[in-house]
């Protein structure tokens, strides 16, 4: 029973066959093509053969033609690369060879003999570097050029174990100026290509000892005990070589006066300050090595010689008053002083020629530094604190002109050219066009900016704690204003309102600490005397 009735489901839901209409065959066929043959059979002796993929064979063709077009097109960039990096590495070189090393053509420059003060890199007057050293010994003073005004494009700070003290200690690993480093590094190079070279005649009779003294002038930038030491030998050796006669031994033996103070060795220090004195005021001969030194009592008529004497004048000053010789200090200080003022001088610096102006630029601002020493022994020597207050003045004012000029800012505020109030400080406006696009000229005047505006912030900082501490109503808001005007000079204010300013460049940080401190020190008692 249940099966006929699953039979009777079945036959119910499954569709029946219908054969298709005889019509639709008809038409179906009309498609079919009339001449259409059934295929011809093969010949008895030939076999079917089975069906080959070639897929395989072209995957592994197609394979080997994009390796091969890879190594083809690489070996293409790898050539246009190395071609295109090596005439970029040769193009920096020819440039530093036939620009940056180039001689000095300013007649106003060489007038004034900026161009012998400039860094010499051969002994050719023509620049350059000397054709004697080869092509390694070449590239490796012109790299030690390019480290030295470009940097070195990596970390600030390297860690360096070069030098070997004199008495024999090993060499000490210590933090350095990474464009130091590496500009001695290449300097050491060249020098040894040099010795080479010079033992062969095939180098210019200077050359060996300018690139000693250029060695030397970096490694003494370094402050190491081990590096100052290191310094000292090679300038002693670059003395031997110039025959203690001329300016340029008496630059020499000022450099090694002043490394012998750093080092500690102060009787040399003495002697070799002599010697620089006496040979830059003209005498032949050196110094004997007891002499002690003495003002003389003539400038001499060389820019140079000029420049050399008062920076002697300044080392002598600095010691005296800084190892407790007061008294003696105080008659160099004003003996010096004396002496700088017969230094003939135009009536104003926008008359005078640039290479003119920076020499009598130069001249004013030692003159303010030796005016800072001697108030500060005045004071030391418990001479009445007005006394010391005139001196920096003196020195504040010589300072902020020499700072104003070399930037080309008008010594009053362009808002009132009628006011004797001075123009407010400068310390980010860089160095006026007709300094800084020249060529021996640029550095040193450079260098003077920068040391005018910390001596600026220096006689700033002083004229207020004296005045701070004269105890007079108006004393805290005078010491306030001098304050400010030093950290004005001494550092950058930052763009937000009430910022923080930070140390500007080349001030050092214990003294911008000293600076703010006295700063915040005189507002608040400002603040207090206001709000009695």
């Amino acid at each position: 029973m249940m099966l006929s009735r699953a039979r009777r489901r079945l036959a119910a839901s499954v569709p029946r066959y219908v054969p298709p209409h005889p019509r639709t065959r008809i038409l179906s066929r009309r498609h079919a093509s009339s001449e259409s043959k059934p295929p011809a059979p093969l010949p008895d002796d030939v076999r079917p053969t089975p069906y080959l993929n070639d897929s395989f064979a072209t995957h592994t063709m197609f394979t080997l033609d994009f390796f091969r077009r890879f190594i083809k097109f690489t070996a293409i960039g790898l050539v246009a690369l190395s071609v295109t990096s090596w005439t970029a590495f040769e193009g920096a070189h020819m440039w530093v060879e036939h620009v940056g090393m180039a001689p000095e053509t300013d007649e106003d420059a060489k007038q004034w003999e900026w161009d012998i003060e400039a860094e010499k890199w051969s002994g050719s007057p023509k620049g350059g570097t000397d054709p004697g050293l080869g092509f390694y010994g070449r590239h490796a003073v012109r790299s030690a050029w390019m480290v030295l005004n470009w940097g070195s494009g990596s970390s600030s700070v390297v860690a360096s174990k070069a030098f070997t003290g004199r008495n024999g200690e090993g060499p000490k690993l210590a933090p350095i100026e990474a464009s130091l480093e590496y500009a001695q590094e290449f300097l050491r190079i060249a020098i040894e290509a040099a010795e080479q070279a010079n033992a062969k005649g095939r180098l210019h009779p200077m050359t060996l000892t300018a690139l000693i003294a250029r060695r030397a002038d970096v490694v003494a930038r370094m402050g190491t005990r081990n590096a100052l030491d290191e310094a000292r030998a090679e300038y002693e050796s670059v003395w031997s070589n110039v025959s203690g006669q001329g300016v340029q031994a008496a630059r020499i033996a000022l450099k090694l006066g002043d490394l012998n103070r750093r080092l500690g060795d102060t009787d040399d220090a003495l002697s070799w300050w002599a010697r620089s004195m006496q040979l830059a005021a003209g005498k032949l001969d050196a110094a004997p090595t007891n002499t002690a030194p003495t003002v003389p009592d003539i400038v001499p008529s060389s820019p140079l010689a000029q420049r050399t004497l008062v920076s002697a004048l300044v080392s002598l000053s600095a010691f005296y008053a800084t190892t407790g010789q007061l008294r003696q200090a105080q008659t160099v200080e004003e003996s010096s002083l004396n002496l700088l003022r017969s230094i003939p001088s135009p009536r104003s610096f926008e008359a005078a020629t640039p290479g003119q102006a920076l020499h009598c630029l130069y001249v004013l601002h030692r003159s303010s530094i030796i005016s800072i020493h001697l108030a500060e022994v005045l004071y030391a020597l418990r001479t009445k604190p007005a006394t010391s207050v005139d001196w920096l003045t003196r020195a504040a004012e010589s300072s902020e002109r020499v700072a104003l000029f070399l930037t080309g800012l008008p010594p009053t505020h362009p808002d009132a050219p009628g006011s004797t109030i001075p123009h407010p400080p400068a310390s980010e406006t860089p160095l006026s066009k007709e300094y800084a696009e020249s060529k021996s000229m640029k550095g040193p005047a450079k260098n003077l900016l920068r040391d005018a505006r910390r001596t600026a912030a220096e006689a700033w900082n002083l004229i207020g704690i004296l005045t701070e501490g004269s105890g007079s109503a108006e004393a805290p808001a005078k010491a306030l204003e001098c304050y400010e005007r030093a950290l004005g000079w001494a550092g950058v204010g930052r763009d937000k309102a009430g910022g923080i300013g930070q140390p500007g460049e080349g001030t050092l940080e214990s003294d911008w600490q000293v600076f703010w401190a006295n700063y915040v020190r005189a507002r608040e008692a400002a603040r207090k005397l206001e709000q009695k």
